[in-house]
């Protein structure tokens, strides 16, 4: 038993000795950096050599844009300026690794960079696509039969990755949603004229990002009239029946629409007018000017004041009103990702799971990837309320404890202090 310990001792040892890397994918968040800075400082705790960092993700990492993290984060001043520093430190992507059957000279080449810089974990930052990349390369790895050890860090402000009780990113752009939902309602008030806003939120093909603008409804705020979640129908015209009533009461009325509602023959309603259409590698459609639309249909049908807002990228780039809660845990997938390769794990991705929502008490553990990956969590329809128009207390009691307590931003002559690469690597 002694000489088995040592022996496992000594292999720790030697894979510690070698170098890690990491990249960030997909969408930014407001703390997707914190996963980041906890991937680099336990890596260095622990005892490995240098922590690489990809430039813009497996895409970069495939034409060798790689950094030395030590040269980027020289002080302890360094890791929390890039704990608070929203969007994705190191460049992001939107590339999907071919089939192993298909390309396997891409994965002879990606290995040989990871033996080139003698790679012995692999840390990939992101959301169902980036898991996606996980599971390839791990696959790649048991095939060749390579040491290398490849885990998923959770990230999306969309909420959607299956297993995970919540992802690192959804928190503060919950926050910052059922904050700007309060602020939206205010300000409809102020004139004594009949108007109606409706305000377009991010989440693809699931409503969870909608369903926080429900968190505007509290003592001192009526909260939103409509939540249109993408997990049922859409229908327009019922849609315009309740606007109308609603409107033979109520002077300023606030609309929540997911980017993602479809009508019932499986059109986004944003294609029910004119637009440019963009798909990225994943065969995602770019989604905007849903608002848009039904604020110009409110318009032409009740001749009333309408405006379409798109929150767009402030959902997941508002730094300065990060939730505590969320920065915290996006930290700590980051160091238990580093652990998990420390301790043998490969092809796993760290996941949260809930304990207690009150008091809320919120633990890591570790899950099959493939499990994961390309696999989409929506809200369940039981959550959705009032023919399809709002979400139900427990949506709303699943959500408040993730936008808990504030991390501000380090304020240099009144504005937030980021830390950023050179732009010229």
């Amino acid at each position: 038993m002694m000489k088995m310990g040592f022996i496992k001792i000594f292999q720790e040892v030697l894979f510690m000795a070698g170098n890690v890397i990491v990249g960030q994918s997909g969408g930014p968040t407001a703390v997707i950096n914190s996963s980041l800075a906890g991937v680099y400082k336990t890596a260095k705790d622990l005892g490995a050599g240098k922590v690489y960092g990809m430039r813009f993700g497996i895409q970069g990492f495939l034409e060798k844009k790689i950094v030395d993290m030590d040269e980027k984060i020289r002080s302890d001043l360094d890791l929390e300026l890039l704990k608070r520093t929203p969007s994705a430190f190191l460049g992001s992507c939107r590339y999907k690794l071919p089939e192993i059957g298909d390309n396997r000279e891409l994965y002879e080449q990606i290995f040989a960079i990871l033996k080139e810089y003698d790679i012995t974990a692999f840390f990939y930052i992101g959301g169902n696509d980036s898991m996606d990349t996980i599971k390839k390369l791990s696959d790649y790895a048991i095939i060749i039969n390579s040491d290398i050890r490849f885990m998923g860090v959770p990230k999306t402000i969309d909420n959607d990755l299956a297993v995970t009780d919540h992802t690192p990113g959804f928190g503060s752009a919950a926050k910052f949603i059922a904050s700007v939902s309060k602020e939206i309602i205010r300000d409809g008030l102020v004139y004594d004229v009949k108007s109606v806003t409706v305000v377009e939120i991010m989440g693809r093909n699931a409503g969870w990002l909608t369903g926080a603008a429900a968190l505007a409804r509290c003592e001192d705020c009526e909260g939103v009239d409509l939540l249109y979640l993408p997990e049922l129908p859409f229908d327009v015209d019922a849609f315009v029946e309740k606007v109308g009533k609603l409107l033979e009461t109520k002077n300023s009325i606030v609309v929540a629409v997911s980017e993602g509602i479809k009508t019932a023959d499986g059109r986004y309603v944003f294609e029910l007018t004119s637009h440019t259409e963009y798909v990225d590698a994943f065969g995602h459609k770019q989604l905007s000017g849903t608002a848009r639309y039904l604020s110009m249909l409110i318009s032409e049908k009740f001749g009333c004041k309408s405006r379409a807002i798109e929150l767009a990228t402030l959902q997941r780039c508002a730094g300065h009103l990060t939730s505590r809660v969320d920065i915290t845990e996006a930290y700590q997938v980051g160091g238990s990702a580093v652990k998990a390769a420390f301790d043998g794990d490969t092809g796993r991705m760290v996941i949260l799971k809930r304990v207690s929502t009150d008091p809320y008490i919120c633990t890591t553990d570790l899950y099959d990837v493939h499990k994961i990956a390309n696999v989409e969590k929506k809200v369940p329809l039981e959550w959705i309320i009032n023919d399809g128009t709002y979400v139900s207390r427990e949506m709303e009691n699943y959500i408040r404890p993730l936008i808990q307590a504030e991390l501000t931003p380090v304020m240099i002559t009144g504005q937030p202090r980021h830390i950023v690469i050179d732009l010229e690597h």
